[in-house]
C-alpha cells in the first residue's frame, strides 16, 4: 500500500494546484506551525493543494474533487483532513504568497504615490450556510424571519492600491462597526503609509489611531459640518450647523488647516487604555472639490486628511487618489462573483475562516499572474483580464512561461447602469420555514397532472 501512496503523491505534486509553492516550502512551513503527521494520503501538504483545487475550479464539492485531483479518497476523510488544518497556516501561507509577489517590481511599484505606500479600505458581505451555529455567531438581516434568511459574515478588507492585493480580511459577525474591526488590521501597516476610505472611516477615532502609527489618512467626510469661513469661530462640542473643529489657516479656496478635538464620549469599542492614549487635539486638512461632468448632477465631494503639506499633496492629487479607491469596487466584484466568494459553503464557524483565506489566496494568484503579464506587454496591472488569468492558472499552470493575456482597452469614463436583462424564474419568496411550508403542501399536489 506504501508505494502506491508514494507514487499517487509524486503524480499529484505535479498536478495539483503547484501555484501554491514547492513541496519544500508547504513542507516548512507546516513544522513552522508545529504540525507532524504519519505518512498517508491526506497529508497537510496534500489537503492544502486539495482545498486550493477545490476553490480554484469554483469552490466544487467534495465528491468531485477526486476527479479534479486524480486519485480516489472519501468526501469525509478530506472535510476531517481540512478541519485539521490550523487557521494560523492558512493565514501565513497567504502571507508568505502576498510577500512574494509583492518582491515582483511591477506590483511593487503600482502601490506607491508621491513616495507613501497606499492601501484602501472597505467592507462587504458574504452569504453563508442556513446552520445553527453559523446563525448564532454571525446573524443575518434584521428583516428577514427565523428560517427564511441566510446568516451573513461581515468583511473589512485592507487592499493595495495599485497592484490590487489583497494583504488582509477581517471577518466578523454582520452587525459589527466597521471602525471596531479596522484597528485589527494596523498591525499590516508600516509608518508613512496611507489609508484611502469612505466616509465610515472619517471619524477622530480612526485619523488618531493611524496618527500614533504614523500612518496618514484620506477620508471622505458626509455628516460633519465643514465651514471653509477663514478665521471663523468653532463651537465646542457637537451642534447642528456649526463646525466644531478649531480653524487654523487657509491653504486655498476650499482647503483648510483645522483641529479636531478628542470627543467626550469614550469610544465603545477601545479598551480604556486605547482611549486615554489618543491626544486631545488633532491637527487635520479638510478640503473640497467638485465633480463637474457634462450631463450629469454636479457632485461635491469633502475630505479630511492628515498629510497637511499642500505643496507636495495639493487638491487635485487628493481628488485624483481618492477617485481610484474606486478600484476597491472593481477588485471586490472579482473576489465575489468571478471567483464565487459572495456565497461560501462551510458549515462551521472556523471553516468559514479557512474557506476565506483560501478564496484571498487565490485572489492574490491571480494578482500576481497579472502583474507578470502587465510586465511581459508593457501595460498597467489594471489593463490585464482578471478572468484572463484566473484561466492561465487554472489550465496551464505549469507553463514555464505566461504567454500574452487579454488586455483591456482604457475606458476611464466608461458608465454602465447596473441592471440584468435576463429575467430570472418568477418563484414566490419563501416567507415561512421551509419544514413548515412542505408539511403544508397537500398530497393531492404532488400527484402528476
Amino acid at each position: 500500500m506504501l508505494p502506491s501512496i508514494r507514487s499517487v503523491l509524486e503524480k499529484f505534486k505535479i498536478r495539483g494546484g503547484p501555484q501554491l509553492g514547492t513541496e519544500e516550502e508547504l513542507k516548512q512551513l507546516c513544522h513552522e506551525m508545529g504540525l507532524s503527521w504519519r505518512e498517508r494520503l491526506l497529508t497537510p501538504v496534500v489537503t492544502l493543494r486539495l482545498f486550493f483545487l477545490q476553490i480554484l475550479h469554483g469552490n466544487v464539492a467534495f465528491t468531485a474533487l477526486p476527479h479534479i485531483a486524480g486519485f480516489s479518497f472519501a468526501s469525509s476523510a478530506y472535510c476531517e483532513a481540512r478541519q485539521r488544518l490550523p487557521l494560523e497556516l492558512l493565514q501565513r501561507l497567504l502571507t508568505h504568497v502576498t510577500q512574494k509577489a509583492l518582491q515582483l517590481q511591477p506590483l511593487a511599484a503600482a502601490d506607491h504615490w508621491l513616495g507613501h505606500r497606499v492601501f484602501i479600505t472597505d467592507a462587504t458581505g458574504f452569504t453563508l450556510p442556513d446552520t445553527p451555529a453559523l446563525q448564532k455567531h454571525f446573524g443575518q438581516v434584521p428583516n428577514q424571519r427565523p428560517g427564511c434568511g441566510f446568516p451573513v459574515a461581515f468583511g473589512l478588507l485592507l487592499m493595495h492600491f495599485g497592484s490590487g492585493l489583497l494583504q488582509r480580511l477581517v471577518v466578523a459577525p454582520l452587525k459589527t462597526n466597521e471602525l471596531k474591526m479596522l484597528p485589527e488590521a494596523h498591525d499590516e501597516l508600516q509608518r508613512d503609509d496611507v489609508v484611502v476610505g469612505d466616509s465610515a472611516f472619517g471619524k477622530y477615532v480612526e485619523l488618531a489611531l493611524l496618527a500614533l502609527r504614523g500612518v496618514k489618512g484620506v477620508f471622505s467626510l458626509t455628516r460633519r459640518t465643514v465651514n471653509f469661513t477663514p478665521g471663523r469661530l468653532h463651537q465646542a462640542g457637537r451642534q447642528c450647523g456649526r463646525p466644531s473643529s478649531r480653524w487654523l489657516r487657509q491653504v486655498g479656496p476650499l482647503d483648510q488647516i483645522v483641529e479636531w478635538f478628542k470627543p467626550r464620549t469614550p469610544s465603545t469599542y477601545l479598551t480604556p487604555e486605547q482611549w486615554a492614549a489618543l491626544p486631545e487635539k488633532l491637527t487635520v486638512r479638510e478640503l473640497r472639490y467638485r465633480i463637474d461632468r457634462p450631463g450629469f448632477r454636479v457632485h461635491e465631494v469633502t475630505l479630511v486628511t492628515t498629510l497637511l503639506d499642500h505643496h507636495r499633496y495639493s487638491a487635485q492629487a487628493l481628488a485624483d487618489l481618492f477617485h481610484r479607491r474606486w478600484t476597491i469596487e472593481t477588485n471586490l466584484r472579482h473576489l465575489k462573483i468571478t471567483l464565487g466568494m459572495d456565497t461560501l459553503h462551510a458549515q462551521t464557524v472556523a471553516g468559514v475562516h479557512k474557506e476565506i483565506l483560501m478564496f484571498c489566496l487565490l485572489y492574490n494568484l491571480v494578482r500576481l499572474v497579472m502583474g507578470v503579464a502587465a510586465k511581459a506587454q508593457h501595460v498597467p496591472i489594471d489593463r490585464i483580464s482578471f478572468i484572463d488569468a484566473l484561466r492561465w492558472l487554472l489550465y496551464e499552470p505549469t507553463a514555464s512561461s505566461i504567454p500574452p493575456l487579454i488586455t483591456q482597452p482604457h475606458r476611464p469614463d466608461r458608465l454602465e447602469p447596473r441592471v440584468v436583462k435576463r429575467r430570472s424564474k418568477h418563484y414566490p419568496l419563501l416567507t415561512r420555514p421551509r419544514p413548515e411550508m412542505r408539511n403544508a403542501l397537500s398530497p393531492n399536489s404532488l400527484l402528476p397532472k
